[in-house]
C-alpha cells in the first residue's frame, strides 16, 4: 500500500480529487473511455464534490457504483442518490451512469440483470473504496465467502449485521481495477490499517483484496471522521 496521510478531511479530499484527476487522465491518454468506481457512505460527501471540480472530459468517463443497498434509489441510504447528488449533479448532464439497483425484489434476483449492465463497462479504470471498522469493503463482509462466484462482475449479499439486503461488485472485479483507492478516516480504521499492513488477517475482506489486486492499493488517511 502507498499510503497519504492528511490532517483534515478537507486537506485529503482535495488530494484524493488531484489523484483521481491524475489517474483518470492518464488512462484517456491510453484508451478512449475510462470507468470510476465509486462508493457509498458518509465519507464521499467531501471528496467526490472536490472531484467534480477538476477539469476532465466527463463523456468519455462512466461512473458506477461500488455496491448498493437494495432500497429506492431516492432513499437517502441509497448510494446511487448519494452519488448523483455530490457528484453527477455537478458534471455536465452527458456524463454516463451505471446504477446497480433494479426493480426486483431483491439483489438475489437482480444479479443477472446487473451483470448485463456492467458488461457493457470497459476495464474498470479506477476504483474508490472505502474502508469499514470491521474490515469490510463495498458490501463484502467479514464471514462472507470471499470465493462467491468469481466468474461474474458482481454479487449479492445478506450482510450479517446491516440491515439492508445489498450488492456489490464482486471481489475478482475489484481487484482487477487499474488503480484502486482506499479511503479511510477516523482513528478506529487507521488502527485497523496499520495492523492489516504488518499481519494479514485472512478473515477480514481488505486482506482479501491486498492478496488479490493487480495493482498496488494507494491510501488516502486522516485521523479526523
Amino acid at each position: 500500500m502507498h499510503r497519504h496521510a492528511y490532517p483534515d478531511i478537507e486537506s485529503l479530499s482535495q488530494g484524493f480529487a488531484d489523484f483521481a484527476a491524475t489517474t483518470l487522465k492518464n488512462t484517456l491518454t491510453r484508451k478512449p473511455q475510462a470507468t470510476l468506481v465509486v462508493p457509498g457512505g458518509s465519507t464521499p460527501r467531501h471528496y467526490l464534490p472536490a472531484l467534480a471540480k477538476c477539469q476532465l472530459p466527463w463523456d468519455r468517463i462512466t461512473i458506477t457504483l461500488s455496491d448498493e443497498r437494495w432500497v429506492d434509489v431516492n432513499n437517502e441510504q441509497s448510494n446511487e442518490q448519494l452519488v448523483k447528488k455530490y457528484l453527477m449533479a455537478h458534471l455536465p448532464p452527458n456524463t454516463s451512469f451505471i446504477g446497480l439497483k433494479t426493480q426486483h425484489e431483491n439483489p438475489f434476483d437482480a444479479v443477472d440483470t446487473i451483470h448485463q449492465r456492467l458488461d457493457q463497462l470497459p476495464s474498470l479504470s479506477l476504483t474508490v473504496l472505502g474502508l469499514g471498522e470491521d474490515g469490510h469493503i463495498a458490501s463484502l463482509f467479514p464471514g462472507i465467502n470471499p470465493d462467491l462466484p468469481s466468474n461474474h462482475p458482481c454479487v449479492a449479499v445478506a450482510p450479517p449485521i446491516a440491515p439492508s439486503l445489498r450488492v456489490s461488485l464482486s471481489l475478482e472485479m475489484l481487484a482487477k481495477s487499474e488503480n484502486i483507492v482506499l479511503v479511510v478516516t477516523g482513528k478506529n480504521k487507521l488502527l485497523l490499517l496499520d495492523r492489516l499492513n504488518g499481519h494479514s488477517d485472512s478473515g477480514i475482506p481488505l486482506t482479501w483484496l491486498l492478496q488479490r489486486a493487480s495493482s498496488p492499493i494507494t491510501v488516502f488517511e486522516t485521523n479526523e471522521n
